[in-house]
């Protein structure tokens, strides 16, 4: 019995477009890295992934190319992809095959083919059994939320891919909205504003560092001036450019505003009931775009309603989808449910 459990562990994951966070059942997050893999281009041999992987991203020669599978919170390369969930598991366990049973946060948004391509990842990654939940349930079991309970809850989780926005209640999600701007939207919306204003090319990793060192959604107490290196579009030689905190944050004003819109279309969807909820309780904010400085207030400004940024809210997805697989019966009827044809 005892080398039967050493064997088929039970794991979480959040595969995550910017983050691969995995959980195991009796042992809580083992993992949490980059979803970024390096591989040979001639061979698919996967040489790198997570902070290894990161490292070399956007330093690569053109033997190796540095890739994220993951795109919008989705699987856009599935070779890749599953080579990555292999290689991760095998991180964490000795046995590559060890997964007996599998839980995945996957965006509430996808289709019924990237459900698929999600569930044939993980089997071909060696599970025997697939759950699927949306990634704002399992992050409102994350911050122990009581879904089964008949109240509404408001979940807002940007993540690197995807800001998904939901209303939760008994065990189900009554109304939901997910948007494609998140993260990854924002830094590009950085990279944008270095082209067009300065002149200046920055790589992902450079604009990644610059959102969460000075990128804010309302004005801060003391704006913040960076030097930020890059390579002069006119000159083509590397080059050096100051920029404030103001001037980030009207780049990224656009992206805020968007998702700002899609959580007041939310509530306009939303049963008055369950309004009556929201407003007593608050809207959770989750995801590592929750971290984002003034991000809840500017919420809480538009809408009016109380806004709480939950505690480790970068690890909100998988510590919910980790409560599932230890006690999978309760959570049953929080898993997606697989369509029969």
């Amino acid at each position: 019995m005892g080398i039967f459990n050493f064997l088929s562990t039970d794991i979480a994951i959040d595969l995550g477009t910017a983050n691969t966070l995995i959980f195991v059942k009796g042992k809580g997050v083992v993992l949490n890295e980059p979803s970024i893999v390096a591989f040979e281009r001639n061979t698919k041999k996967i040489i790198a992934l997570g902070n290894k992987a990161k490292e070399m991203q956007g330093r690569e020669h053109r033997q190796i190319r540095v890739s994220r599978p993951m795109r919008d919170g989705v699987i856009a390369d599935f070779e890749i992809a599953e080579g990555m969930i292999r290689a991760f598991i095998k991180k964490i366990s000795s046995n590559a095959f060890a997964s007996r049973r599998i839980v995945i946060a996957v965006p509430s948004g996808v289709t019924e083919v990237e459900k698929r391509a999600v569930r044939d990842a993980a089997e071909h990654a060696g599970a025997k059994e697939v759950h699927l939940i949306a990634e704002p349930m399992a992050a409102a079991i994350g911050i122990g939320i009581d879904v089964e309970a008949p109240v509404g809850n408001m979940i807002i989780d940007i993540g690197g891919g995807t800001t998904e926005i939901a209303v939760v209640a008994l065990s189900g999600i009554v109304n939901e909205e997910s948007i494609r701007i998140a993260g990854d939207e924002m830094n590009n919306a950085i990279m944008q504003y270095f082209k067009k204003n300065l002149n200046l090319l920055v790589g992902e990793r450079t604009t990644e560092s610059i959102k969460c060192e000075v990128g804010s959604a309302l004005p801060l107490k003391e704006e913040i001036t960076i030097h930020v290196k890059g390579r002069d579009l006119v000159g083509g030689i590397p080059k050096t450019a100051e920029v404030s905190s103001v001037e980030i944050r009207e780049a990224l004003n656009e992206n805020i505003s968007q998702i700002v819109e899609g959580i007041k279309q939310t509530l306009e969807r939303t049963p008055p009931e369950l309004s009556a909820d929201i407003l007593d309780r608050g809207i959770m904010l989750t995801g590592g775009g929750a971290l984002l400085k003034g991000l809840d207030e500017r919420i809480k400004m538009e809408t009016n309603l109380p806004v709480h940024v939950s505690d480790d809210p970068l690890t909100a997805v998988v510590r919910g989808a980790g409560k599932t697989i230890e006690n999978i019966n309760k959570y049953s009827k929080v898993f997606i449910r697989k369509r029969s044809y």
